[in-house]
């Protein structure tokens, strides 16, 4: 492929020659990079083994699908899967639970954070993370990413305010946040910290396991994570009294916590004081997660691996900004994203498409895309996307330039190979880049004050004291 050729705008491709077919972009009429659908969960493409399959049928034809039967806790699949989550995180204690939604939502409870507190996440994430928050009867504050789509630690320190009793991290995309400055910041301001380790199972932050770092780590094992079983998930914490709490709230009714703490009694007295949800994982899920476990190590090293090699041999490339971990290794591998600094993400990413790879413009207004704040529109007073865009600039600027590629673990050199061909195929042919518009803004000056009420609430006005300048974005309550 000559420099040349690589260098055409895409009206020039568009008129190309028959000797230039090959470098003219599909989405103008050239032949795709690849034939075959990209592989990913959705298709199939998942890491399951024929013993994992074994033990989800050994537990199917035990009859016992249900966690709390006549045997102790150690000998059910999901004592054994808690066993071990904990050897394998090195925490006191693991719950299974039905979904890892559920699992964040224990865990604010569990802590005795009072209802309608608010509580600090950011404003990239999955709408599980807030919508978690306010399972959990608490109110999410949304806080900017900065350009690597990391919690902005600034922007949350400017936003901060006596009404904040948590601070709930995410790692994004798999991508580690910075927790030892989060934990710092939030130990000087005598709040605890969640990790939404949804996203991030079996990644590690400067040798320590993602999920460890906070008061609880919530996980998630549905069909795109690191342990598949189509729903689920866990938490982690080395703290007893949440723990104990988390599993009475889960389900463990008529004294079953107990069996939670066979070596002696357990921190609370009763379980009549919590409410039961019956977010309990059953014993056929468990089964398979736990056998998936054996493979677990191999399926990381895969998602390492293709990242590292993708990002490698993109690394010199000129007009997209690859995503940077907080630290090196700092990320588990299943998603790759960058920037389009000054072009037109979503055209770029709709020329993937049509090479081949499964491509995605994060911030597109043509798309209904969860993991942008401005599509939950169950948090804000109004439905103006331009107003709530506005809440948060930086986060809007950033995501609209984003392209996100999902990256299974089952992917090959080859399939690898593809990603990184048509990427520099769609590159070399963007043309000149141009400056995306500024986004709006709200208000100015002592006037500008980002607190949203419940639908039809509208945008408060007035001078906002020290103490309420955390531009808060309120979420409708939900009782």
């Amino acid at each position: 492929m000559s420099n040349k050729k690589e260098g055409l705008a895409p009206e020039q491709l568009s008129r190309g020659t028959e000797d230039a077919d090959d470098v003219r972009l599909a989405v103008h009429g050239g032949s795709p990079v690849r034939r075959t659908p990209w592989p990913t969960y959705d298709k199939g493409a998942v890491f399951v083994h024929p013993e994992d399959e074994e033990a989800a049928l050994r537990a199917i034809r035990s009859h016992l699908y249900f966690r709390y039967d006549y045997r102790a806790q150690q000998e059910t699949e999901c004592g054994k899967f808690e066993e071990e989550l904990c050897r394998y995180f090195g925490s006191r204690h693991a719950l299974a639970v039905s979904s890892g939604t559920t699992a964040l939502a224990l865990a604010i409870m569990a802590a005795g954070i009072p209802p309608g507190s608010l509580i600090a996440c950011p404003g990239f994430t999955f709408v599980a993370t807030p919508s978690a928050i306010v399972l959990a009867g608490c109110t999410p504050l949304l806080v900017e990413v900065d350009e690597n789509l990391h919690l902005d630690l600034e922007d949350l320190r400017r936003r901060w305010t006596p009404e904040i009793k948590a601070i709930l991290v995410v790692h994004m995309r798999g991508f580690a946040a910075d927790m030892e400055a989060l934990t710092r910041f939030a130990a000087e301001m005598g709040v605890p910290v969640f990790e939404d380790a949804v996203p991030a199972l079996g990644a590690e932050l400067n040798g320590r396991k993602l999920g460890t770092f906070g008061l609880a780590g919530a996980f998630s094992t549905q069909s795109d994570k690191s342990l598949n079983c189509g729903e689920g998930g866990f938490l982690v914490t080395d703290d007893s009294v949440l723990f104990a709490r988390a599993v009475v709230l889960s389900g463990a009714y008529e004294g079953r916590f107990r069996r939670h703490f066979p070596d002696g009694d357990p921190p609370i007295a009763t379980d009549l004081d919590l409410p039961l949800l019956s977010f309990r994982m059953d014993e056929i899920r468990a089964a398979l997660l736990r056998a998936e476990m054996e493979r677990l190590p191999i399926r990381l090293e895969r998602f390492r691996s293709n990242y590292a090699y993708v990002a490698a041999a993109l690394s010199d490339l000129t007009g997209i900004a690859i995503r940077q971990p907080v630290a090196p290794g700092a990320y588990l591998g299943e998603a790759f994203i960058f920037r389009v600094p000054g072009g037109d993400a979503k055209w770029f990413a709709r020329a993937l498409c049509c090479e081949g790879i499964d491509a995605r413009n994060l911030g597109s207004d043509e798309d209904e895309n969860v993991r942008v704040f401005w599509n939950w529109r169950f948090m804000f007073a109004t439905e103006d996307v331009t107003e709530i865009k506005a809440l948060l600039p930086d986060t809007t600027r950033y995501l609209e330039q984003a392209v996100d590629i999902p990256l299974s673990s089952s992917l090959s050199t080859e399939d690898c190979d593809h990603l990184i061909t048509a990427v520099r195929k769609v590159a070399g042919a963007a043309g000149p880049r141009r400056s995306p518009p500024e986004p709006p803004q709200v208000a100015s000056g002592n006037d500008r004050r980002y607190a949203l009420g419940g639908r039809g609430a509208g945008l408060l006005h007035g001078p906002a004291p020290a103490a309420e300048a955390a531009d808060t974005v309120r979420v409708r309550q939900q009782r």
